[in-house]
């Protein structure tokens, strides 16, 4: 399936060059960052490149990442595509994490072939729109100076694409071989380098996705949560609870819902090799897993409280309240019996979560690339 946006914003003289740049995205969140970056990218180029030049730029929605997580196999898929489209630049984006020799991959480019193949993940969970669009101007510039032919503006087009990511991200340009079609490679690496990619990748997960997406457990929690508000043995534990004593009920909650998301839909990943680029591939995915499951459930937790404590106080008589707990059912109370709710009501959602299937588990908690990217190594791994 694909969908097409085109969005022409260059400048009025019609006998100024037009050079057609096509935004190849996977579908969702790429696409929709694509479609952003669209409006306003045709009138920015024409301003920047100083050479008299409009832009025609399109926005192309398909899965180009199907099958593959391999760079040169994506570059040539996109150089293919380009060249039966007739194409003059094309920009890839995936929400793919890609890897080049052991490190996460920034963006790909190739000047000969005016290909750009950017990994969104690489770009961090923060300003990802701007970010995105800086890449996006200054990869297409690039692009445009060498498909041209001017060398002293393509070679610093390609200087200046390193600071787009942020300007203390660990980004450096890495050695190319010669068989692969790219002939410009940024990657990032060390600590500061995996968290960006991490946050990244949790990012397109869109973690608040996941309450909405878990009916059934939800409606677990809601149920639970209404019972337990009414009852007069939850009451005087509430009461009787220190702040330690709450915090460790919802540190346990918490963690037992992400334990029981994460084991019963079987989201924990696992890499049949050997190699140490494998393994820790392999703890990144887990690392955005349990990361993306723990912030949906605290995003459950913190609306239960809510909902809780608004249901008390339409519920709940201050007179059967204090003959049960000897405390009057004053502000700090509500506060306590909702707080405390909320984790065993957490809980009830957990059991509830059995009766989701996995596959609606994992629509809730991944975006669509990274399920079909499970969805392959579990057949993989099933041959």
């Amino acid at each position: 399936m694909q969908s097409v946006v085109t969005c022409d914003r260059g400048a009025t003289d019609e006998k100024r060059p037009v050079m057609r740049v096509v935004l190849l995205a996977d579908p969702d969140a790429p696409t929709e960052i694509a479609q952003h970056v669209a409006r306003r990218l045709p009138a920015r180029l024409a301003d920047r490149s100083g050479r008299g030049r409009r832009f025609d730029v399109e926005v192309v929605s398909e899965p180009f990442t199907s099958g593959t997580e391999d760079p040169p196999t994506l570059m040539r898929r996109i150089r293919d595509r380009g060249r039966t489209e007739n194409w003059d630049i094309v920009v890839a984006l995936t929400d793919l994490p890609l890897h080049s020799h052991g490190r996460k991959l920034v963006v790909d480019l190739s000047h000969e072939d005016g290909l750009a193949l950017l990994s969104l993940p690489s770009l961090g969970g923060l300003r990802l729109q701007t970010r995105v669009r800086r890449a996006v101007e200054r990869a297409v510039l690039s692009l445009a100076g060498g498909r041209a032919g001017e060398g002293d503006e393509a070679g610093s087009s390609r200087l200046s694409l390193e600071p787009t990511v942020g300007r203390h991200a660990p980004v450096q340009s890495a050695p190319v071989a010669e068989e692969e079609p790219a002939d410009l490679r940024y990657v990032t690496s060390g600590p500061r380098g995996y968290l960006r990619v991490l946050v990244g990748m949790v990012r397109a997960n869109r973690p608040w996705r996941l309450v909405p997406g878990l009916s059934k457990a939800l409606a677990a929690a809601l149920a639970t949560g209404a019972i337990a508000t009414v009852n007069s043995t939850v009451w005087s534990l509430a009461a009787s609870l220190s702040t330690p004593r709450l915090v460790i009920a919802t540190v346990g909650s918490v963690a037992l819902m992400v334990g029981w998301l994460i084991v019963d839909a079987h989201l924990w990943h696992r890499t049949a090799e050997e190699s140490p680029e494998a393994r820790k591939q392999a703890a990144l995915y887990n690392a955005s897993t349990v990361m993306t499951v723990g912030i949906g459930v605290v995003v459950c937790y913190v609306g239960l409280m809510v909902i809780n404590l608004v249901w008390a106080l339409f519920i709940l008589n201050d007179r059967v309240f204090a003959s049960f707990t000897r405390n009057p059912l004053d502000a700090a109370e509500y506060w306590t019996l909702s707080w405390f709710v909320a984790s065993i009501a957490t809980v009830g959602g957990a059991l509830g979560s059995g009766l989701e299937t996995d596959e609606a588990i994992r629509a809730a908690a991944y975006s669509k690339r990274e399920q079909e990217r499970r969805r392959m190594l579990q057949g993989d791994q099933d041959r």
